[in-house]
């Protein structure tokens, strides 16, 4: 049974933990219990072995409008930013190293896929979490602003090492720099989002690719592309050909690998190992 949150929402859908953004009448922005309860719930998402994917998205009319006013208003009286400590909330493979232990960039350490369902505005900090996540799913009335170049801010929550390796540096440079109003339609072309998707689809269709991968494709198979992408941008190539070449001597070792190839010869659904968690 999951866990009974104040500030989002948790709903088990099939395969797949919708993790919802709840708190419409502040455009769904972060406060600090919200972001340990955020934490929590990823935590309860990626230990559920049922659970192939994660899909974060928003209540109301916006997806994320970054961090609360009330809690930027007082770390400004306090003198001080939205730090790493804050922030580090236990979630996702340590195995994965320092560099996804900051922040939200635990999101890439997740052992599971996780898809933003992008519903709506997605400002700042609220941008940093989709851009953290391994797909973003725009609907049609989705917006994207860095915002802090406007808030006399640098490049927060590490959209200064995400943003221009999702795009390149001087498209980077002029979203930050201008912290203009980007819509879905530009987002899709400049390769910042995955799909546009009909708003009242936005959902539906985002449930319906975890589904399929539930179906097709080995748990284990996608939680080791996962680390394999985001730990090979920290190598040189020859580094991660070597860690390949490991990885593939090991996936070739395992019970999936055999039952990917006679579930293909005998014309069925595969039966692939779960990802377990200790």
């Amino acid at each position: 049974m999951s866990t009974m949150y104040e500030s989002i929402k948790m709903d088990i859908i099939g395969h797949a933990a919708v993790i919802t953004l709840n708190r419409p009448d502040a455009m769904n922005a972060f406060t600090y219990p919200m972001i340990d309860e955020f934490g929590q719930a990823i935590t309860e998402a990626e230990r559920d072995e049922n659970v192939t994917g994660i899909i974060i998205t928003g209540e109301g009319r916006g997806f994320c409008a970054g961090v609360d006013i009330s809690t930027l208003d007082s770390l400004y009286k306090e003198g001080r930013g939205v730090g790493a400590e804050e922030l580090l909330t236990g979630p996702g493979n340590d195995e994965m190293g320092d560099n996804f232990g900051s922040g939200f960039t635990y999101l890439m350490s997740i052992r599971k896929p996780v898809i933003a369902a992008v519903n709506g505005a997605c400002v700042g900090f609220g941008m940093s979490v989709a851009l953290l996540c391994d797909l973003r799913f725009a609907s049609e009335k989705a917006k994207f602003m860095t915002s802090f170049s406007t808030r006399g801010l640098v490049a927060e929550h590490g959209q200064s090492w995400i943003l221009p390796r999702i795009l390149n540096p001087s498209k980077a440079l002029d979203l930050l720099w201008s912290s203009r109003k980007v819509d879905a339609t530009e987002a899709k072309a400049m390769g910042m989002v995955d799909r546009v998707l009909p708003h009242d689809t936005l959902l539906s269709e985002s449930l319906a690719y975890i589904e399929k991968l539930a179906e097709t494709a080995a748990p284990v198979s996608l939680k080791i592309m996962k680390q394999q992408v985001y730990r090979h941008l920290n190598m040189t190539l020859g580094e991660a050909m070597e860690e390949t070449n490991r990885l593939v001597d090991e996936s070739m070792k395992r019970d999936d690998f055999k039952e990917g190839i006679t579930s293909y010869l005998e014309k069925r659904a595969p039966r692939f190992q779960k990802v377990t968690i200790k």
